[in-house]
């Protein structure tokens, strides 16, 4: 049997309701088209390097650049994530995504609100043995918002270096109607928890340790959280997500928006 990844009927038809109209000629075949795109995206290779089966290696960066431009994979993914029946509990956590050297290179255009790359300290070599020593690494930092079941809701993409209580910030108003929202002590903020109060959100957020009041938090439904944090290893499964290569920021979140769609959502 075939390696190469193909949509089924059934995915293609939660897909299409988001797919742009097509004016004039019409578009190449969307499933061969997008099956490429997937698997080009889940085993990080060049769009040249593209199995024949899916057709010119062209056909897929062009509508890959064009529907990213207009976030149409961003659309998809927030579109069927609306239909998430969320009523309980939601969880928000960060993670660091390694960029490649080429997506931090060239000059920034101007007006172009930079590349969502930044620089933060990190081991190189080995822990506390010969070459032990830190180093600055180009990443970039993705927030999230998942359900209980550990599927992403909402998205939020800056430079690595940046707090989570910016992410905090940015998700926050987007967040359903649930009871509880599960996070770790990197959300132990007054302004945060009072926002949630406001929303009518119990908050399940450890205390930080400099905190001279203790802050009781449900330990058990706490335990939860470990769905984001499962959410964020498979997405990492997918090469173009775990290291990025797009220079453009919009481009790299339309590679984890399409991940996310395709693992979780469809």
């Amino acid at each position: 049997m075939s390696d190469l990844f193909w949509l089924s009927d059934a995915q293609m038809a939660r897909l299409e309701p988001y797919f742009p109209k097509s004016h004039g000629k019409p578009r190449v075949d969307d499933r061969r088209v997008l099956s490429g795109i997937i698997f080009i995206n889940r085993n990080g290779l060049r769009w040249r390097d593209a199995p024949r089966e899916y057709g010119p290696h062209k056909t897929h960066y062009n509508r890959w650049k064009r529907w990213s431009d207009k976030g149409v994979f961003a659309r998809i993914m927030a579109g069927l994530a609306a239909e998430h029946g969320e009523e309980t509990t939601v969880m928000i956590d960060a993670t660091h995504l390694k960029a490649h050297r080429t997506a931090s290179s060239l000059g920034v255009k101007k007006g172009g609100g930079g590349r969502l790359i930044g620089r933060t300290k990190g081991f190189e070599g080995l822990r506390n043995g010969p070459g032990d020593r830190f180093a600055r690494k180009r990443n970039t930092k993705l927030h999230a918002i998942c359900d209980s079941q550990g599927r992403p809701i909402d998205l939020f993409l800056t430079a690595g270096p940046v707090s989570d209580y910016i992410g905090a910030r940015a998700l926050v108003s987007g967040l359903p109607k649930v009871k509880w929202l599960l996070g770790d002590r990197g959300y132990d903020a007054d302004w945060f928890r009072e926002a949630l109060q406001d929303k009518k959100i119990r908050p399940c957020i450890p205390g930080r340790k400099k905190r001279k009041t203790p802050v009781r938090y449900d330990k058990r439904r706490y335990k939860r959280r470990n769905r984001i944090e499962i959410m964020f290893d498979r997405l990492k499964d997918w090469r173009r997500v775990a290291t990025r290569y797009d220079r453009c920021p919009q481009t790299f979140f339309s590679a984890i928006a399409l991940a996310a769609t395709v693992i979780l959502w469809l």
